[in-house]
């Protein structure tokens, strides 16, 4: 495939403000515009790949200092949700993130985008396009005031949750076999985020949400529903994929579903193995589509921030994947809306 013959990608989830973050790099402007080794995406590898831009995630990690790894090694049908975490390391590592993003920008590797015209344009003239999202907000005090604070900074989108609880709702565990019915739903300040955030125009992201929060969202919510980068529960039982009845929702919502890598989330057996076939991956896609429809699926990658199959290895393999669907028979419309156009058509219903 030449570079001409690339299919932009813009996708729904990436970790990488993370893994800078937690590189400890002093300078982490060059540590993306070079590329280095390690991780999922670089300003290199991004353009090998067709990388478009995508909702760049601020997700506060854990703090204990023995930690284990954020998602557990093997499946498990018992597994805790992980715990809290305090406001102010939270607040702490959010504003870190952020300035790594503002940084970025600074630097010219990529562009903020607060509307999807801003990401159209960033597209044209060739730069990525980083729309805000925050994934877990327990940097937000109930009373909202840092919402408006982080509105203005940028901020579009967000996931109320991440995979624990906090003062707005409850995640999901990471259990294997499991619905995603697994404890209560939103709190009041978590309803009140909601209705603010269909205020303010910012996107809620219903990944890592549990069942009674995602229909807390669905009642309360006038926009539509959109899970960033979640997978279908009925190939992988996963607690983190959706149900028919969630799919269903999201498509009475006109809203989408991006595909998510993550090898657990993908395979039969849930477990995180890299050596995972692309197969599985178009079984997913193909599955969306008559859940949803064409307009209703995209990609949802959780670059750096999770296993994924060996064969694409890091974003320089997205066109394998889009490869993959047009050996399927997956025309070049259908492809552009998968890998790009659906979430523009997205975003514009969502943050104008």
């Amino acid at each position: 495939m030449t570079d001409s013959d690339l299919v932009p990608v813009f996708d729904g989830h990436n970790d990488t403000l993370l893994r800078l973050y937690q590189s400890k790099d002093s300078d982490v402007e060059k540590l993306f515009i070079d590329g280095k080794s390690g991780g999922h995406i670089d300003l290199p590898r991004a353009r090998a790949g067709g990388f478009a831009g995508g909702m760049f995630a601020i997700f506060p990690p854990p703090v204990e200092k023995a930690r284990r790894s954020a998602v557990p090694s093997a499946p498990s049908d018992s597994e805790p949700l992980p715990p809290e975490v305090p406001r102010a390391d939270a607040l702490n590592s959010t504003i870190a993130m952020a300035s790594i993003l503002f940084r970025l920008e600074r630097a010219g590797a990529l562009a903020i985008c607060r509307s999807a015209g801003d990401v159209r344009n960033a597209m044209a003239q060739g730069t990525i396009a980083a729309v805000f999202h925050i994934e877990g907000v327990e940097a937000i005090d109930p009373e909202l005031t840092m919402l408006d604070v982080l509105h203005a900074a940028g901020l579009r989108s967000l996931g109320i949750v991440w995979s624990r609880p906090n003062a707005f709702g409850n995640g999901v565990p990471f259990r294997f076999p499991s619905s995603p019915d697994t404890g209560p739903g939103l709190t009041d300040a978590g309803k009140a985020l909601v209705k603010a955030c269909n205020e303010l125009k910012i996107m809620i992201d219903l990944s890592h949400l549990n069942e009674k929060g995602f229909r807390d969202v669905a009642a309360l919510s006038d926009a539509p529903l959109v899970a960033t980068h979640s997978n279908v529960h009925a190939i992988c039982g996963h607690s983190r994929n959706l149900t028919d009845w969630q799919l269903g929702a999201i498509r009475e919502s006109g809203g989408m579903v991006g595909l998510n890598f993550a090898t657990g989330f993908l395979r039969e057996d849930g477990r995180m193995n890299a050596d995972t076939s692309l197969d599985i991956m178009v079984r997913h896609i193909d599955s969306l589509l008559q859940a949803l429809g064409e307009d209703g699926v995209g990609l949802g990658s959780d670059f750096d921030g999770a296993m994924i199959p060996a064969v694409i290895g890091d974003v320089a393999g997205l066109p394998k994947l889009i490869d993959a669907v047009a050996a399927r028979g997956f025309g070049r419309a259908l492809i552009e809306k998968i890998a790009y156009r659906n979430w523009l058509s997205m975003l514009q219903r969502t943050i104008g």
